[in-house]
């Protein structure tokens, strides 16, 4: 989100009934009585989302230094391979940037969309920048790709896909229209992009969670793994990064269900399994929105809360922080929305970018809390936006 990036929940609930596949941060499918459904078991050797290669690389880079400035982390590159951008050059004073988004329909998004757009603000050298929402519809996105780069109308192209399969012609085609495309938090199966920017990714975001309940939760304890959505990639590798990880543990994951990213049937599936189990040791989250609704589940119980897993999402900051919980939460950081207007411009002066721009993807626990966590912002933000000195916070992000 995932993600936790990372896309949008109603658009990928809507997809995966439609076409079966979507990739995005949020978004799920279940519901129904979950107390009577047996746990989904998974092996993530067999999985199609499962890449031993690719998620070794990912726990590595946990650990590399990322290159670039400090105090920017939207800049900042993790193994960066630099590639030639020349034949982009543009000898233009102004320019016109045009972006083709997936949707602005769930809290992470619009936190994104609302940063991209004051980082548009710091650019004088941007003539124009014109966005289209797709609204979560492949139809729609690619049709607005095909009117974007016709007519010159784009020096340059960011696109942040519907879906990655679908999208992928769309993409391609655009390249071919000989302006360099940037894309962004979800991928396509091409290529052809000047650059893909993106966090470590979904690996590391289960991992870092499945790691954190291992790490805390006694041995023999019990772990209900909460998801949104089946059979989105950025989704499934935080899932099969988290079975890897609890099953080479002493931890026993009673539960892998599926909340429709929705507080209340959330807040439902963790009671039952309170009731059916006798106790729940952890919850293991694929992304944070709704880890608030099910520590509520506790309380109501009259149990302590337990470690939960959760995200940069203000309510579940302020409960961490204001109760003084076993928290911790993975990122799917929203500054990655400010990298794909700053990598544009460097495209088109000509310097070199990154074929694959890959941004540090941080934790927050205990210890740095008190660093992300912002006063007075609404339960829906993201703490890193990566926004907090830009022109017009807070008011412009509540």
């Amino acid at each position: 989100m995932t993600l936790r990036r990372l896309a949008g929940l109603f658009a990928l609930l809507v997809c995966a009934l439609v076409i079966g596949a979507c990739g995005t941060d949020e978004s799920d499918d279940g519901g129904g009585d979950t107390a009577e459904q047996p746990a989904a078991e998974s092996t993530p050797e067999a999985s199609e989302f499962f890449d031993p290669e690719e998620y070794e690389r990912q726990l590595a880079q946990r650990d590399i230094e990322p290159e670039g400035p400090a105090d920017r982390p939207w800049e900042q590159m993790i193994e960066p391979e630099m590639g030639d951008t020349s034949e982009w050059q543009s000898d233009k004073d102004r320019y016109n940037i045009c972006f083709s988004n997936a949707a602005v329909d769930n809290p992470w998004r619009q936190v994104g969309w609302t940063t991209m757009q004051a980082e548009v603000d710091l650019h004088d050298e941007i003539g124009n920048f014109r966005a289209v929402d797709a609204e979560a519809s492949d139809d729609k996105q690619i049709s607005d790709i095909q009117g974007l780069i016709s007519g010159d109308r784009c020096d340059a192209l960011i696109v942040s896909p519907n879906t990655t399969a679908t999208l992928t012609p769309a993409v391609e085609q655009a390249c071919n229209a000989d302006i360099p495309v940037i894309v962004f938090d979800r991928g396509v199966n091409t290529d052809c992009p000047a650059t893909f920017i993106h966090p470590i990714g979904g690996y590391a975001y289960g991992a870092d969670a499945a790691e954190f309940l291992v790490e805390n939760v006694d041995s023999g304890g019990k772990i209900l793994a909460l998801r949104i959505l089946p059979g989105v990639d950025v989704l499934e590798t935080r899932w099969a990064a988290a079975d890897q990880i609890f099953a080479d543990s002493e931890l026993e994951v009673v539960g892998q269900e599926f909340t429709e990213g929705d507080a209340a049937n959330t807040k439902s599936i963790v009671s039952d399994y309170i009731q059916r189990e006798g106790q729940i040791d952890g919850v293991w989250m694929d992304a944070g929105a709704t880890s608030v609704a099910a520590s509520e589940a506790f309380e109501d119980a009259g149990l302590d809360i337990p470690p939960i897993t959760g995200e940069d999402q203000q309510d579940y900051l302020t409960k961490w922080q204001e109760e003084d919980l076993p928290w911790m939460a993975p990122t799917y950081p929203t500054y990655q929305w400010r990298t794909p207007v700053i990598a544009a411009l460097r495209i088109l002066k000509g310097e070199e970018v990154p074929k694959e721009w890959i941004l540090p993807q941080p934790q927050i626990t205990d210890e740095n809390l008190d660093e992300y966590f912002v006063e007075g912002m609404p339960p829906l933000f993201y703490a890193l936006c990566g926004c907090q000195d830009m022109p017009g916070f807070p008011e412009r992000w509540q």
